[in-house]
């Protein structure tokens, strides 16, 4: 087994669903660009209210991706 490096970025992920649809959609959208995601790391959850109820959640995560050799 070779040892690896990682690389940490910090995302904010939203959705009107839930929290983990906002986890979701960071990690997926970051996919999109971001190779070798291999983890995350929730890091502060809070939310938008209007009139009363909860409109959407926000989501701060901590993402690791290995960094490539080569």
């Amino acid at each position: 087994m070779s040892d690896h490096v990682y690389k940490l970025v910090e995302l904010v992920g939203s959705s009107k669903t839930g929290t983990d649809d906002a986890i979701r959609n960071a990690i997926e959208t970051a996919g999109q660009t971001i190779r070798h995601i291999d983890w995350f790391e929730v890091s502060e959850t809070r939310g938008h209210v209007v009139d009363g109820k909860v409109a959407h959640f926000q989501v701060t995560l901590k993402v690791g991706f290995r960094i490539e050799n080569g």
